[in-house]
């Protein structure tokens, strides 16, 4: 009988020191049993600070980039009237020349 009673207290201390042992190590096998309200509360809020952070640094460069396209094309069109003209005035030129030539002769 004394060893049963031996054996038992054995068992149960072995028993105690297991359950303490996975009571310390509980948080690290299961860490989302103690994730709280506020703790996603938080996450979702710092979530939102960071988008709403992030949006118009986005919105800026979206609209940057666009006017920045707009002012290409704008330049482009400027430089071929620009050329355009050029070659409009020469013909003018030529026309005045060949008009005033023309005309002393006759």
């Amino acid at each position: 009988m004394e060893y049963e009673q031996n054996n038992k207290s054995i068992y149960e201390d072995t028993y105690a020191e297991k359950n303490e042992i996975l009571i310390e190590i509980k948080p690290v096998l299961m860490p989302g049993e103690n994730i709280d309200i506020t703790f996603l509360l938080t996450t979702i809020m710092l979530m939102l600070l960071v988008l709403l952070l992030a949006f118009p640094k986005i919105f800026l460069q979206s609209s940057i980039y666009y006017k920045s396209r707009d002012i290409s094309s704008l330049e482009r069109e400027y430089k071929s009237l620009k050329e355009e003209k050029k070659i409009i005035t020469n013909e003018v030129e030529q026309k005045r020349f060949k008009n005033q030539i023309l005309d002393t002769l006759f």
